[in-house]
């Protein structure tokens, strides 16, 4: 049966029943109560992710709040930035289902996906860069992709499982906009996947913080680790006299500002470069085409933030509670001992019913007491 845990009872309904952890079979089951409350149920979908993800050792989830803040650009240059290590596989993932920028961006426009026994096999931008987007399934550069939830949810699932990915050291996501349908379905078919962190893309102006804070709201929510913020279009530097202008005046301090409230790391302001944008257009590395471009420093500092982050230290994968791991001798002293307490306890009270008044009175402080206890052993 789809989902049943290996340690189940005889005749297990399976955590996706409606009767799991109810039926006459679930008694004595170690995972009754994780079923019961919903916590046994997995997805079949989140464990064939984690089967074709099994070779990724990285994935980071470029996200942004707004649209149009520069996210694809950061995450092509990023993707880029990693693949210049020429020992290391790097991949780049598009479910920007409605506005596929990928295949432009990474030079590789007019390639198509080709399906053998193994999967999907994705495009090569580079020796060392795979790329996958929907943008190669359209009939014209044209077409638009009119969907509903449900297929956009059907085409990620496929993206996630159906792709031959082979050994990856950084898998680059590039995300839609917002926190809709799309990253709904990837939080929940990488739930058995690590997801090392998102890096959230965002310009100076209040009004797209204001959408960023939603996103950090969604990462905490749904339990991503966050890598941190880049400030895109941050200013603007003249080619001729090099004085700097902010386009987009942060009048409530910017992404900087906005880091240092949350605690979230701050990871630099990408300039507003035409050579930048320039590379984007014709599909090639930034970094590589114009090494001495105003925007270079930032965002090589964002790929080697990427590579040096110990994403052991990051906290917000999804795991299991860590309470969940504490092994059966331990749960059955902590209910033995909290047994005798309670024993005790009631022994106290009862004697309490037959006592005089004035030694009721005068056990009143003593009962708060052991509220204050009974508190305690219900939280066991």
């Amino acid at each position: 049966m789809s989902g049943r845990p290996s340690d189940a009872n005889e005749g297990c309904v399976g955590p996706e029943s409606s009767m799991a952890g109810k039926a006459a079979a679930c008694a004595g089951c170690p995972n009754q109560k994780n079923c019961a409350s919903g916590k046994g149920s997995v997805d079949p979908a989140a464990a064939e992710v984690a089967r074709s993800f099994g070779m990724v050792k990285h994935t980071i989830l470029v996200l942004s709040g707004k649209g149009g803040v520069g996210k694809s650009t950061v995450a092509s240059q990023l993707a880029w930035g990693l693949s210049a290590d020429t020992k290391l596989e790097v991949g780049v993932l598009d479910i920007d289902i409605c506005g596929p920028s990928m295949p432009r961006m990474m030079g590789v426009e007019d390639e198509e996906v080709h399906k053998s026994g193994s999967g999907w096999s994705p495009v090569m931008a580079d020796d060392n860069l795979a790329v996958m987007s929907v943008g190669f399934m359209l009939q014209k550069k044209t077409d638009a992709i009119i969907w509903r939830g449900p297929r956009k949810t059907g085409l990620i699932k496929q993206f996630l499982t159906d792709v031959d990915w082979g050994k990856l050291d950084f898998l680059v996501v590039d995300a839609p906009p917002g926190t809709s349908d799309e990253h709904i379905s990837l939080a929940k078919f990488l739930k058995k996947v690590k997801i090392d962190g998102a890096i959230i893309v965002t310009t100076p102006q209040e009004v797209a913080l204001l959408d960023v804070r939603k996103e950090i709201t969604f990462c905490h929510k749904t339990k991503i680790p966050i890598l941190g913020v880049v400030e895109n279009m941050s200013y603007f530097s003249c080619p001729n006299c090099n004085h700097l202008t902010k386009i987009f005046p942060p009048l409530t301090g910017g992404a900087k500002k906005l880091c240092a409230d949350t605690g979230i790391p701050y990871l630099g302001a990408i300039p507003m470069d035409s050579k930048l944008l320039d590379a984007c257009e014709n599909g090639e590395s930034f970094l590589a085409r114009y090494p001495k471009s105003p925007a270079v420093p930032a965002i090589t500092s964002l790929v080697t933030a990427v590579q040096a982050s110990d994403y052991s230290k990051l906290s917000g994968s999804f795991k299991e509670d860590d309470n969940e791991d504490m092994n059966i001798e331990e749960k059955k002293e902590d209910i033995m001992k909290s047994s005798k307490e309670v024993q005790a306890i009631l022994a106290y009270l009862e004697g309490l019913q037959s006592a005089p008044e004035k030694t009721r009175k005068a056990a009143a402080s003593d009962i708060k007491k052991i509220a204050k206890i009974c508190a305690v052993l219900q939280k066991k």
